[in-house]
């Protein structure tokens, strides 16, 4: 009974990490990829966002995701949802969580913070959050996969397409 509910578990796992598999909507690929991680520690006065895109750009990375990020920031810029302008804070805050994906062509990234009241906001990720002490992000990079942004007719926002990358 055993072998037979793990046999069970590991044919799911194989379904679900196919990488020819189709997504819930069946209209998207989903894609199964190694992945290689980065560790960086930023430093007071260091801009958050200018960081990671300018690791993005050094190492032209294809495909990308922030695995953890944890650390402090005394100014905040984030576009808060459904609004065309960025709100703007100063003081201290803790980064709570920073999640998204990220190429060489275009990043997705909200950002999580919280106040000395213990008072949570987030939103988009912008140029402006600025270092206090530390922040130590882990990313992680797929080398097999590349992510692009393309105009879905839905909204009219750049949204994220992955596909395989041509080897050479």
């Amino acid at each position: 009974m055993r072998k037979l509910i793990l046999l069970t578990i590991f044919q799911s796992l194989m379904v679900m990490f196919d990488a020819h598999s189709q997504s819930a909507d069946g209209d998207s690929p989903t894609f199964a990829a190694t992945m290689h991680t980065y560790s960086v520690r930023l430093k007071p006065g260091q801009d958050l966002k200018k960081v990671l895109d300018g690791i993005v750009q050094q190492e032209r990375i294809g495909a990308g995701a922030v695995l953890t990020c944890v650390g402090s920031l005394t100014d905040v810029t984030l576009r808060l949802a459904n609004q065309e302008k960025p709100s703007m804070w100063h003081g201290h805050f803790e980064i709570v969580s920073l999640v998204g994906t990220f190429s060489t062509s275009g990043s997705h990234l909200h950002l999580s913070i919280s106040d000395s009241t213990g008072r949570t906001i987030g939103g988009h990720l912008l140029d402006g959050c600025i270092i206090y002490t530390t922040a130590e992000l882990v990313i992680g990079v797929m080398p097999d996969i590349i992510y692009t942004r393309e105009i879905d007719s839905t909204f009219g926002y750049h949204e994220l397409m992955i596909r395989k990358r041509k080897r050479k």
